[in-house]
């Protein structure tokens, strides 16, 4: 038996399995609360849940997060500075200081304008200690680096920090969007960093030997430092574990995945066994990257989504909160005040809830961390945070205490910053008040959901009903808009196609046209609200929902249970050039002047030759045939060193050549240009 051990650190829970790798059983798994402040704290909690004997004959460990991109979207990381060479780049996409120096390439990886070093030393001269990350990005670096390289040499001899190449990241056209992952690779690098010795810290701690893999966002896995050079492949990690933890679960090769967690629902697809990748890239906090990575939808509804009455009716809000039934078994003073209120009702109240600013009778608030300066947050509010930074206190009981009214405390900036944390009704509680679900405090559900059902003027039967449909509309309209938006881009209903779309979802219709939906695949639920919620699905578009025992746990077992995967692509084309002045490129570094034939000037430069592009360098060959071999034998070499640094001693490489007919080819010199893509796949040697 030989053991592996995965790790999923989500927004809400960290979860741990082990797994025997050679039957693929799951021997032990547990949970425990994601700590965000220091990832270790809920990694060993999660840890120390395990059987002690199993965690001592781990062979790997695979550890999935969500921390990168989170990082991203809040805006996190290390200070970064930027270098690009020959192009123009939006510069609030990114890093913290920048410059734009001369120097260029065209197509054909000749040198148009020489490189500006003296204007490259000037940057790094007044940037120096002020950044702890360079990122370096060239107009057409993928054609030609050797402007990054330099570079990237100068920087290395003046500052002494972390420097990372466009050209290192992908072999794809298009500026802006590498630059952009050239800057979020640079600002990750500390904070994956620190999540390797977190981890690290703790397997120490616990005595396991074993290597350290990190899931990448497309569903494959990576060594500790492979991790450390390019973190920002890491970015969306946790939602493509899950989809390999279904593939796992329940053998299913063509099917869409639901995983519900805490704090959001992903939506994935899987085509034989494999998620289906953003074709252009990732979109990770609204900028579009380089980054290949499954193509995943996120809506912000999961178990510990924040239910408020608003005018008498329920209302589901994307913000997340702590389940009061959670609470209750944490903290004595919350299952105390439940006990008190058990029973209460208030009359029936058609007020407007006004979101975040709007603090219910059951609602407790709570400091997840104080602001390291006061004034940032001002005076009123540090009060309010010091009120509750040893345990939950409901809002009146902070108002008696500082003796200011509500309306004085900006609770809304204090939880999008991260201070503050409220305590309040959720989906998993209302699984707990009918019964469904009931690992924390039932009774507290219980209350909670009688307190609110008065508000609306419900029994609490029919308010827990009635919150479940809310819930089962609204996962039905995220997954309607996820598999539409897959295939047609982003779509927008309108007035008419929303209210079809929710006939169809509701089963019913006051109109003699109606509208029905129907999934050609199974879903797979993952994540532990997945079991009922999830399930629902079935009868309104049609098809099954398969939910494995263990999908509680299915982004760690997908961490644990995936290949190494290390895949290179080759452009190689016939050596075209224009004559006289070089070719104009927009900002993407895409080609502007006229095709041959269309009044350009044009010329065959070295007829008969061809060259190669990609990470490895520019090459050039008298016959396609020649660049192709070559070009292979190279590739080969190159994903196979990438695959022994993941630990994979004995990969099989995949070699997809897509030869085809030059698009800018003439009658007279109709060429070939030819599209390499070499893979390094395996398990690590352990296995």
């Amino acid at each position: 038996m030989r053991l592996g051990l995965g790790i999923d650190t989500g927004g809400t829970y960290t979860d741990a399995v082990i797994m025997d790798m050679n039957t693929g059983e799951v021997l032990d798994k547990a949970k425990s609360m994601t700590t965000r402040d220091d990832l270790s704290i809920g990694i060993r909690g999660a840890i120390d849940a395990l059987n002690p004997a199993h965690v001592d004959a781990v062979e790997m460990v695979a550890l999935s997060s969500t921390l990168a991109t989170n990082s991203v979207v809040e805006g996190k990381g290390c200070r970064v500075g930027l270098i690009c060479i020959g192009g123009d780049y939006d510069m609030k996409a990114g890093a913290d200081y920048s410059v734009k120096i001369a120097g260029s390439h065209n197509l054909a990886g000749d040198e148009d304008v020489p490189l500006d070093e003296e204007a490259a030393i000037r940057f790094m001269d007044s940037v120096k200690g002020k950044i702890e990350g360079l990122a370096v990005s060239g107009l057409l670096s993928v054609r030609n680096p050797e402007h990054e390289i330099r570079v990237r040499e100068l920087a290395r001899e003046r500052l002494g920090v972390p420097v990372v190449c466009g050209y290192e990241l992908t072999s794809s056209l298009g500026f802006v969007e590498r630059t952009t992952t050239c800057v979020m690779n640079s600002r990750l690098i500390p904070v994956i960093d620190e999540l390797i010795a977190s981890m690290e810290a703790v397997m120490g701690a616990r005595g396991i030997r074993a290597p350290l893999m990190i899931f990448r966002g497309d569903g494959t896995l990576m060594g500790k430092d492979v991790a450390r050079e390019r973190p920002v492949e890491t970015i969306l990690s946790g939602p493509a574990a899950s989809l390999m933890g279904a593939v796992h679960l329940t053998g299913l090769k063509d099917a869409v995945v639901m995983d519900m967690g805490g704090t959001t629902t992903d939506i994935g697809i899987l085509r034989n066994g494999r998620p289906h990748l953003e074709p252009e890239g990732a979109v990770i906090g609204g900028k579009r990257t380089r980054v290949m990575a499954a193509q995943i939808a996120t809506s912000g509804i999961g178990g510990d989504s924040r239910i408020i009455v608003s005018e008498g009716a329920i209302q589901l809000t994307s913000l997340r909160v702590l389940p009061v039934c959670v609470a209750a078994v944490k903290w004595p003073n919350v299952k105390r005040y439940f006990d008190l209120i058990k029973g209460f009702r208030v009359g029936k109240s058609r007020v407007k809830a006004q979101g975040q600013s709007t603090v219910f009778r059951i609602e407790f608030l709570r400091t997840i961390k104080m602001p390291r300066d006061p004034s940032f947050v001002g005076e009123v509010n540090m009060e309010l945070l010091r009120s509750v930074s040893e345990f939950p206190k409901t809002m009146t009981a902070i108002c008696m205490e500082t003796g200011r009214k509500e309306t004085a405390f900006d609770i809304p900036m204090l939880e999008d910053m991260g201070y503050l944390q409220r305590i309040g009704l959720t989906p998993t509680d209302i699984l707990h008040a009918d019964g469904s679900y009931e690992r924390f405090d039932a009774d507290v559900s219980l209350s909670a959901v009688e307190y609110m059902a008065s508000i609306c003027g419900m029994t609490p039967k029919e308010f827990v009903e009635d919150a479940k449909r809310c819930i089962r509309e609204k996962l039905a309209l995220e997954l309607v808009d996820a598999l539409m938006s897959e295939g047609l881009g982003d779509v927008e209903f309108g007035e008419t196609g929303r209210e079809l779309v929710m006939s169809a979802i509701r089963g019913r219709s006051d109109r003699v046209l109606g509208c029905s939906f129907k999934i050609d695949r199974p879903i797979i639920g993952i994540g532990a609200p997945s079991g009922v919620y999830i399930r629902w699905m079935a009868d309104i578009f049609g098809t099954d929902v398969v939910i494995d025992c263990d999908s509680d746990v299915g982004n760690a077992i997908g961490a644990i249970t995936s290949m190494v995967s290390e895949t290179l692509e080759v452009l190689i084309r016939p050596q075209f050039g224009a004559s006289g002045e070089s070719t104009s490129f927009d900002k993407n570094g895409n080609r502007m002047a006229p095709l041959p034939g269309h009044g350009s000037k044009f010329e065959v430069r070295g007829f008969g030759q061809y060259q190669a592009f990609s990470k490895m360098g520019m090459f050039t060959y008298t016959s396609i045939e020649e660049a192709i071999a070559d070009q292979e034998a190279k590739a080969r070499e190159y994903v196979l060193n990438e695959a022994r640094r993941s630990y994979v001693d004995d990969a099989e490489v995949t070699v997809d050549v897509d030869r085809h007919r030059y698009a800018e080819s003439i009658s007279m010199y109709d060429m070939d240009e030819a599209i390499l893509r070499v893979t390094a796949s395996g398990r690590p040697k352990q296995f």
